[in-house]
């Protein structure tokens, strides 16, 4: 997939996030999240992936039930996993209903201190 490709596929995805994915990325945006960067619906080798702080190498995935057992996203994880990334992924309905919980098990991810 050229650059350009999926440069334009990434602005789509941005400006159509699921309402999952908005209630995340309000908690992750403008480095609230103990100053980590993360950029949302970002190009990483041939893949999009819906969070990513580049600093730290951790992905976060927010999945609905269309990637229950998908082997293109173990393909895709080990490919992630091979070039040094993190992978955390959590359902829609986990982000919706227990936020904090998600973010909590964010930050105990990564090698920030809990606020």
């Amino acid at each position: 997939m050229g650059v350009k490709i999926k440069t334009s596929i990434s602005r789509n995805l941005r400006s159509n996030l699921s309402d999952a994915e908005q209630r995340l990325w309000s908690r992750l945006r403008s480095q609230q999240l103990q100053g980590m960067k993360f950029r949302r619906q970002h190009p990483v080798g041939d893949y999009i992936v819906d969070f990513v702080c580049l600093e730290i190498k951790l992905i976060i995935e927010v999945d609905g039930g269309q990637h229950s057992g998908d082997i293109r996203d173990e393909i895709r994880d080990s490919w992630l996993s091979g070039e040094g990334f993190k992978i955390l992924r959590y359902w829609n309905n986990q982000v919706l209903n227990e936020t904090e919980a998600v973010v909590e098990d964010i930050l105990r991810n990564t090698d920030s201190p809990s606020p």
